[in-house]
C-alpha cells in the first residue's frame, strides 16, 4: 500500500501539489489522472523516492511492502547482469545475480569439493529455488505468450527491440516480480488490443495494489475502483471506476458553481444594503457594520470552484506546395544481423495523402519511417523526395528533441525569429510559462510529445511522417491532434494503434506490414489498427 501526507511538490516555481494526503490501500486499484503537464508522472518519482534534481518536496509518501514500477520511458539496456529481456526480467526477483553466482560457485565447487565451497553453493541453490529460479522459464513463457511477444526475444539484446515489443518484456518483468503494489505510468502504450485485453485481465486478477497512469479509458474503466485526480496542485479522491468519477466530477462541478453563484448574489445583496446604511443614523450605521461582518463570514467559507478544463486545439501552418508525388519507396529493406525486417517495400504517396502503416510490433513500421525520414539508411533500396518537398519526423519516443537545450530552443527560429512568437506557439500547444525554460527531459511524456508536434508546426514541412503521435497524450489531446491533422493539406504517414484518431485522420491508403501491400483505404481496417 502507499500512504501520502501533506505532501507538496515543486518545479521550478510552480507548485505541482499542495499539502495532499492520500491511501492507496491493500487491494485498491487507483487510477491517478490528470491534463498533460499537471505532474503524475513527477507526482509517481516523488512516490518512489526518485524523484528529479529540480523537484522540490515536503512532507511523506511511503511504500508499505514490495513494490514494482513500470515507468513510461524504457531504461537503457534494461536492468539485468546481461543486456538482454531474459536478464531483464530475471532481475525482477534478483535472480540475474543468484544465477551468475549459482554457476561461479559450481565451477568452483568442481574444481574444488570442499565443504566450504558445497555449502556455499547449497545456500545459492536453496536461494534460488526459493525465488522461483526453476520455474522462471515457464513463468516468463506464459507471460509472453499472453501479452503476444515470441519468447526467442527475450534473449535479443533489450535495445535492438521495437518500442511495442520493449514495453511487453517490461510489463513480464514486473508480473514476474509479482511485488505487493505496482506503479505503472501508461502500461497500454504501444499494446495492441488482444495484448491490452490480457493484461486487464492480469491486473484484474492481482490481489496487490495498483497506481496506475494512463489515458487508456478501457483500462481505467475496467480495471480500477477508485481514482486520484490531480489538477489544479489539487488531489480529488472519487471512489469507483473512471465512468463513474466522470459522472461525479461533472456533478460536483454543476453544484459548486450553483452554490458559488448563489453564494455571490448574497453577498452582492448584502454589500449592497449595508452600503445604503452607511452615513446614515447611528443605529443604521451599527446594522451596517453587523450586515459587513455577515459579508466577511460569506466571503471566508465561499464555496471553491474548480476551473474547468478547457478543450485543446491545436494547429498546423499551411504548407507550401509540393510535387504530386512527394515520397516514394523503391525496394526498401531493412535488416538486423540475422533478421530480416522489410523486405522490397515499393509504395508511393500523392500530394495530401493520408497513409496509415498498419503491422504488428517488430513488423518494421517504425524502421520504415526512419528510412523515409532520412536518419537511418535502409539495407537495400532506395527513397526519393519529390519536388519543393520538405520532412517533418515525429520519432515514437521523441529522438528528435534534443535533450540539451532548453524547450524553447527546441523550436526552430527561422520562420518564429522572435522569442514571443516561439512561446506562443508552445503555449498553444499546452507548454505555457516558464514551462519554455526546462529542459526537455523534465516534461511529462504527454508534454514532450506536445513539443514534438510544436516542433513540426514551427517548420515548413509539407510530408510529416509520424510515428504513434498520440502515445502519452490525454484525451482531449488525442481528438485536437486528429483534428488537427484531417484538416491539415499536406501528406501524412503515419503509424498508430490509436482507433479513434485513426478514424479521425480520415485516411485515404493504408501499407500493411510484414504483408507489404499497399491499397486505398478500407474502413474495414480500422480494426488492424489496433491489432498491430
Amino acid at each position: 500500500m502507499i500512504v501520502g501526507s501533506s505532501l507538496t511538490i515543486e518545479i521550478g516555481d510552480r507548485t505541482l501539489l499542495s499539502d495532499a494526503s492520500f491511501v492507496v490501500g491493500a487491494g485498491e486499484k487507483v487510477g491517478l489522472v490528470g491534463r498533460n503537464g499537471t505532474g503524475k508522472s513527477t507526482f509517481i518519482s516523488v512516490v518512489i523516492d526518485e524523484p528529479a534534481p529540480n523537484v522540490r518536496h515536503t512532507g511523506n509518501a511511503r511504500i508499505r511492502g514490495t513494490y514494482s514500477y513500470l515507468p513510461q520511458v524504457p531504461v537503457p539496456n534494461g536492468l539485468g547482469l546481461d543486456p538482454n529481456g531474459f536478464s531483464h526480467v530475471l532481475s525482477a526477483r534478483g535472480l540475474d545475480v543468484l544465477d551468475d553466482a549459482l554457476n561461479k560457485a559450481r565451477d568452483q565447487m568442481a574444481k574444488d569439493p570442499s565443504a566450504e565451497n558445497i555449502e556455499l553453493f547449497s545456500d545459492l541453490e536453496e536461494q534460488f529455488r526459493e525465488n522461483g529460479g526453476y520455474e522462471a522459464e515457464a513463468t516468463m513463457a506464459r507471460l509472453a505468450d499472453g501479452l503476444g511477444l515470441r519468447e526467442e526475444l527475450l534473449l535479443e539484446d533489450i535495445d535492438s527491440l521495437s518500442g511495442g515489443q520493449r514495453r511487453r518484456v517490461d510489463l513480464i518483468r514486473i508480473l514476474f516480480q509479482g511485488p505487493d503494489t505496482m506503479i505503472l505510468d501508461e502500461p497500454t502504450n504501444h499494446l495492441d488490443l488482444p495484448a491490452k485485453r490480457w493484461l486487464m485481465d492480469e491486473l484484474e486478477r492481482f490481489p496487490g495494489a495498483i497506481l496506475v497512469v494512463s489515458h487508456d479509458l478501457k483500462l481505467l474503466d475496467r480495471s480500477i475502483n477508485k481514482v486520484l485526480h490531480l489538477s489544479g496542485g489539487r488531489l480529488h479522491e472519487f471512489k469507483g471506476t473512471y465512468s463513474s468519477y466522470m459522472v461525479q466530477l461533472e456533478a460536483d462541478q454543476t453544484q459548486r458553481e450553483r452554490a458559488a453563484e448563489l453564494e455571490g448574489r448574497e453577498i452582492k445583496r448584502l454589500s449592497t444594503l449595508a452600503d445604503s446604511m452607511r452615513g446614515s443614523t447611528n443605529r443604521r450605521a451599527r446594522v451596517a457594520k453587523s450586515i459587513d461582518k455577515r459579508v466577511e463570514r460569506l466571503e471566508t467559507s465561499k464555496t471553491e470552484v474548480h476551473a474547468r478544463e478547457r478543450k485543446s486545439t491545436f494547429r498546423l501552418p499551411t504548407p507550401r506546395r509540393s510535387a504530386e508525388v512527394p515520397i516514394r519507396a523503391n525496394g526498401l529493406s531493412v535488416r538486423y544481423g540475422a533478421t530480416t525486417v522489410l523486405r522490397e517495400v515499393e509504395f508511393h504517396c500523392r500530394r495530401g495523402d493520408r497513409v496509415v502503416i498498419i503491422g504488428r510490433n517488430g513488423a518494421g513500421k517504425s524502421s520504415l519511417l526512419r528510412c523515409l525520414a532520412g536518419v537511418q539508411s535502409p539495407t537495400g533500396g532506395t527513397v526519393e523526395l519529390g519536388a519543393n518537398v520538405s520532412i517533418g519526423y515525429f520519432a515514437q519516443e521523441h529522438e528528435q528533441v534534443d535533450l540539451s537545450v532548453s524547450v524553447l530552443d527546441n523550436i526552430d527560429d527561422t520562420i518564429l525569429t522572435t522569442e514571443t512568437e516561439r512561446r506562443s506557439l508552445l503555449g498553444s500547444f499546452g507548454i505555457a510559462g516558464k514551462a519554455a525554460y526546462q529542459m526537455p527531459g523534465t516534461l511529462s511524456g504527454g508534454e514532450r510529445a506536445k513539443l514534438g508536434l510544436a516542433m513540426l508546426a514551427a517548420g515548413q514541412a509539407n510530408v510529416l511522417l509520424l510515428d504513434e503521435p498520440t502515445n502519452n497524450l490525454d484525451p482531449t489531446s488525442i481528438e485536437a491532434v486528429g483534428k488537427m491533422l484531417s484538416h491539415w493539406p499536406g501528406t501524412i504517414v503515419v503509424v498508430s494503434h490509436d482507433r479513434s484518431f485513426v478514424e479521425a485522420l480520415a485516411p485515404t491508403h493504408s501499407l500493411k506490414l510484414p504483408d507489404e501491400r499497399f491499397t486505398h483505404w478500407d474502413e474495414e481496417e480500422l480494426d488492424l489498427v489496433e491489432m498491430k
